[in-house]
């Protein structure tokens, strides 16, 4: 759970950051600096700040934002970490988180609006348990974990202002990291190159998916 706990620290280090930067607050509607610097943006990553894809996924909009996607991190890391190991498990979760964000870009018709949040890397690692269970014919829809993914899906369609983009986006990278990395082993080992290159090619994919959806079409509808 080494790398559940330091994605974790991340993400309330970031939070930390924000309560200490220009309009930062534990409940507020507004926007404060940080999230301005460091949220996705549409706009400014087709303006080179391709970075915002990354960093967008450690930010948050109040106290009840980061606690909602860190307990969903922490309870499916439980299963996920120990499944897939460090490495494997880190590189599922950014996959996740950019895959999140390229979701975000597609579905977003603000060039100026602000996403942020861990929700597309959590709705990711749900995506690759339900993908593991499912490769090793695990009732999905009894678990607690088929439970979570229904609850989070409803709500991502009913509350507005959650990035639907994001959730779904992230949903997608996580079940196809998991159909591969957490398919039935039968007794043969598989390469672990291979093994690392399928969060990274999806990563990659999820980043380049992002910067074309984040340049504004020259044929507006």
């Amino acid at each position: 759970m080494l790398m559940t706990k330091v994605l974790i620290a991340l993400n309330v280090a970031m939070f930390v950051f924000e309560l200490t930067s220009a309009g930062g607050a534990l409940f507020s509607t507004a926007t404060n600096q940080a999230q301005r610097d460091y949220g996705l943006i549409p706009a400014f990553v087709d303006n080179g700040e391709w970075w915002r894809i990354i960093t967008s996924g450690f930010v948050h909009f109040g106290i009840i934002h980061i606690a909602l996607n860190i307990l969903v991190i922490y309870q499916i890391s439980l299963m996920l970490e120990p499944a897939l190991g460090p490495v494997r498990y880190t590189l599922t979760y950014l996959s996740c988180l950019i895959g999140g964000s390229a979701g975000a870009l597609l579905l977003t018709d603000n060039p100026f609006g602000i996403t942020a949040g861990a929700s597309g890397a959590a709705f990711g690692l749900v995506g690759c348990a339900v993908a593991g269970m499912l490769m090793h014919r695990m009732p999905v829809i009894r678990s607690n974990i088929g439970g979570l993914l229904i609850i989070n899906l409803v709500l991502t369609f009913s509350i507005p202002g959650i990035s639907i983009g994001g959730h779904l986006g992230g949903l997608v990278v996580g079940f196809l990291c998991g159909l591969v990395l957490l398919r039935p082993r039968h007794g043969r080992r598989r390469p672990p190159t291979w093994e690392l290159l399928v969060p990274i090619g999806l990563g990659a994919v999820s980043f380049a998916i992002a910067m074309w959806a984040a340049t504004p079409s020259p044929f507006p509808l």
